[in-house]
């Protein structure tokens, strides 16, 4: 019985964490506020990804590489959500946009993939 209990408990701390930790930070570079990953690395949109879909595969997946969400994660609310790939992986969105870092950001605030296109913009809060 007291396995049940502690895979149980496991289960429900393991899942209150998922939901309760926030996926990105709020960082400040060159005096803008911006979002990066947990790593301190910038985060980007894709104008092309609809609200909750992306369109990022392929080579396009190898220089954006998806925000990726780790198994599990529960979220709550219409800021931060998740977007299904067709991996059958999830990566995270800010209002529906999906979220990517950028292969050539090598340090924390590197924000290279800026103006690479016009397709491609930091992510930044409301």
């Amino acid at each position: 019985m007291r396995i049940i209990s502690f895979g149980v408990a496991t289960l429900l701390l393991s899942t209150v964490g998922a939901f309760a930790m926030d996926p990105v930070l709020e960082t400040v570079v060159n005096g803008a506020k911006i979002y990066t990953d947990p790593k301190g690395m910038t985060l980007y949109t894709y104008d092309k990804d609809g609200v909750g879909a992306t369109t990022c595969y392929g080579q396009c997946s190898t220089t954006w590489i998806p925000f990726a969400a780790p198994a599990g994660t529960v979220t709550g609310g219409d800021e931060w959500t998740l977007v299904d790939r067709t991996d059958g992986t999830k990566m995270w969105a800010h209002h529906g946009k999906p979220l990517y870092t950028y292969l050539d950001d090598k340090k924390r605030g590197d924000t290279l993939g800026e103006g690479k296109s016009p397709d491609w913009h930091v992510a930044t809060p409301d």
